[in-house]
């Protein structure tokens, strides 16, 4: 069985400019845990789930430092200056994932069952030929299974 049978064609998208509350609020209304992220032109540019909503209120972990003969070194210096832009935004730009594990129409379900598993990610926008065709999540698998689909 192929991805194009059982993803959610059509998704509702958002904008990068769209302030988070308002996310937080279509994640409610709707029992979303993400979308994709189209710009202006409709170009498909990331990914924004409930997790980037909850890492506002995470607890920062500060950079690590050794002193060591000759000066400092840091260590979670990169982790630290991400999670404080994310922590800081105001827009779904600043909490998106703008390079997620995509998938194609023409993917087999059990490739895609696979990774979730393996890789742990849950929410897969599907593009064809660049351009978003739809997403497949943990619910459209299940659906699947409980229509005897797979």
């Amino acid at each position: 069985m192929k991805v194009s049978s059982i993803m959610t064609k059509n998704p509702i998208t958002v904008a990068p400019d769209m302030p988070i509350q308002e996310l937080a609020k279509l994640f409610v209304s709707k029992g979303f845990s993400g979308a994709p992220v189209v710009d202006k032109t409709g170009k498909f540019a990331g990914i924004v789930l409930e997790e980037g909503l909850i890492i506002k209120d995470k607890k920062i972990h500060l950079p690590t430092f050794f002193f060591m003969l000759s000066g400092f070194f840091t260590f979670g210096e990169k982790q630290f200056e991400t999670e404080m832009k994310k922590v800081a935004a105001a827009t779904v730009e600043g909490i998106m994932e703008d390079a997620p594990h995509t998938i194609s129409p023409d993917m087999d379900v059990e490739e895609v069952a696979t990774l979730m598993i393996e890789k742990g990610i849950h929410y897969f926008p599907v593009l064809d030929n660049g351009k978003l065709a739809g997403v497949v999540t943990k619910k459209d698998l299940v659906k699947a299974i409980a229509k005897g689909e797979i």
